[in-house]
């Protein structure tokens, strides 16, 4: 039977046009998360005097931890009846959507209140922000849920294009619309190549179901591949690109430095969620069969992530773009448990984009606060003495580098831990040489912020440019070891306070207590992981 003709039983009977029946329960997190947006949006139209920006923070947390609370209800659901399929079977209902959606729920409630100092301090007012990052979530959350190629699209596009607004929305930098701009045409073309994969792929086996392509591939001996093959090179380039993936991470130093430092933190976070559990779910939950094919390739991506991510943000001297290369070196990591193509290995990267999450967000909400007013000033001078002047957050961003070079006692530790041992069990022990080599080379630049942070000032010492005001006969120096411009101040100190809002404190709280506690007692986000199996 041809795939029209699956698809016209399911849709047409006797009578005409069948629509499927629809179990709200099993989509309740994305209803929750769009119909708070549009309360959201509501609220805000009709009210003449605007509510505040923290006002829209809490109500964001409010909706995210509703929706989080639907996501455990699946959770148990599933424990006691096991994983189902729903709305036409274009739904899955599994351990692995379940873990995406409580991710994604945590994201967004962290992010809010990054996102309430970042746009208090810049007087940024309205639910905009808010809403584009409610929607952006839901589409993350489809994603991990979808169960076909056509609503893996969909959801795409709806992750894709608030993230692209987002990168732009500080109009008043220049630097921020060149950012949305690089990022959206980017966008758009790596969205035509994966359309195009799935027309091929639909061409070879004749359906845009998940299951029913397992299902067809492990029935049927193809002799000529090319088709499918093509298929799933053009849509494992249209994931390689969202998860910024190396020759496909072209993008990411200048959107990342060009967007805000709370949109940029959001979109490594939700981009590589939503991106990572459509490319594990389709390529080891439906094209298993062809492993021998696509395998070899993802080997050659991971390599080339885990490398060029370590190796450029050595020389970086703006922290943005030192932390867009880590994040590519960290999708490396990820692609480790792809590549083993074991349960293992989706337990690992599963828990690697967990603890990734968290970590990300941490980084750019205190890159936003040494950024200060205008979030422009990011060079690594920036960081030198920084304990002296603001000692617990030059602690707290110790932690979260350390935690990002794979510290022990860190969740950061395990992670690596755990995506090496699968890449090993897997004999890909070339790969896991690289990709303890990455890490090494990774740890010199985590390191290196470190110690400028908490070296011994001198009177050459750096002064954030927004606090450059509050000293007299300021003059330029360049530092003997460190070709970073330095500053020194008339009295040869620079002990400045930097101002950081309630809400980032407590963002920063929620991202580095787990960090700590779960690098110490592992046991609860690694058993949720392991159990987050995919359905076959």
């Amino acid at each position: 039977m041809t795939g029209i003709s699956v698809l016209g039983t399911r849709l047409y009977g006797a009578g005409g046009l069948v629509l499927p029946h629809v179990n709200y329960t099993t989509i309740l997190p994305e209803l929750i998360v769009l119909g708070g947006m549009l309360f959201m949006l509501g609220i805000s139209a009709m009210r003449v005097r605007s509510f505040s920006t923290q006002f829209y923070a809490v109500l964001t947390a409010s909706i995210a931890t509703a929706a989080l609370v639907s996501s455990l209800y699946l959770w148990r659901d599933i424990e006691r009846h096991g994983p189902f399929t729903a709305i036409a079977h274009s739904i899955d209902i599994d351990g692995f959507a379940v873990f995406f959606l409580v991710l994604v729920a945590v994201i967004l409630i962290v992010s809010s209140f990054v996102a309430a100092g970042y746009l208090r301090r810049e007087n940024i007012g309205g639910c905009e922000y808010y809403a584009l990052a409610l929607i952006s979530g839901s589409g993350a959350m489809l994603m991990a849920s979808a169960n076909d190629l056509i609503l893996i699209f969909l959801s795409l596009e709806i992750l894709s294009i608030p993230l692209y607004v987002m990168a732009g929305f500080d109009q008043r930098r220049e630097a921020s619309s060149e950012a949305a701009m690089k990022y959206f045409v980017l966008g758009a073309f790596s969205s035509a190549i994966f359309v195009y994969g799935i027309a091929l792929t639909y061409g070879a086996t004749g359906s845009t179901n998940l299951a029913d392509i397992a299902a067809f591939l492990a029935k049927n001996d193809i002799v000529s591949n090319g088709v499918l093959l093509g298929g799933l090179g053009l849509m494992l380039v249209g994931f390689s690109f969202k998860v910024a993936a190396v020759p496909f991470h072209m993008w990411t130093p200048d959107v990342y430095q060009g967007a805000p430092s709370p949109a940029t933190g959001f979109m490594g976070a939700m981009a590589k969620a939503g991106g990572f559990a459509a490319l594990l779910r389709v390529f080891v939950s439906s094209f298993p069969a062809l492993r021998d094919d696509w395998q070899p390739i993802v080997w050659v991506l991971a390599a080339l992530t885990l490398l060029v991510g370590a190796l450029l943000a050595l020389v970086q001297r703006d922290m943005k773009r030192m932390l867009a290369y880590s994040s590519i070196n960290h999708a490396g990591f990820i692609f480790l448990g792809l590549q083993a193509v074991t349960a293992r290995g989706v337990a690992g990267s599963l828990y690697y984009l967990f603890v990734y999450a968290l970590l990300v967000i941490a980084s750019f909400a205190i890159v936003d606060v040494i950024g200060g007013k205008g979030d422009s000033t990011h060079d690594l001078a920036s960081y030198r003495g920084l304990y002296q002047r603001q000692p617990v957050l030059a602690v707290v961003f110790a932690v979260v580098l350390l935690a990002q070079a794979g510290i022990p006692f860190t969740t950061g530790f395990f992670a690596k831990f755990y995506v090496i041992e699968a890449s090993v069990d897997a004999h890909s022990y070339a790969l896991a040489v690289i990709a303890m080599a990455s890490a090494a080379i990774a740890t010199f630049f985590y390191l290196r912020v470190v110690f400028l942070m908490f070296g011994v000032q001198s009177a050459n010492a750096a002064v954030p440019r927004h606090a450059r005001d509050e000293f007299a006969g300021l003059s330029p120096s360049v530092g003997a070891l460190d070709p970073v411009l330095t500053l020194t101040g008339a009295d040869g100190g620079t002990n400045v306070a930097l101002s950081i809002s309630n809400w980032t404190k407590l963002a920063l709280f929620l991202c580095v207590a787990p960090t700590v506690v779960f690098g110490i007692w592992a046991e609860p986000i690694v058993s949720f992981a392991q159990h987050a199996s995919l359905l076959f």
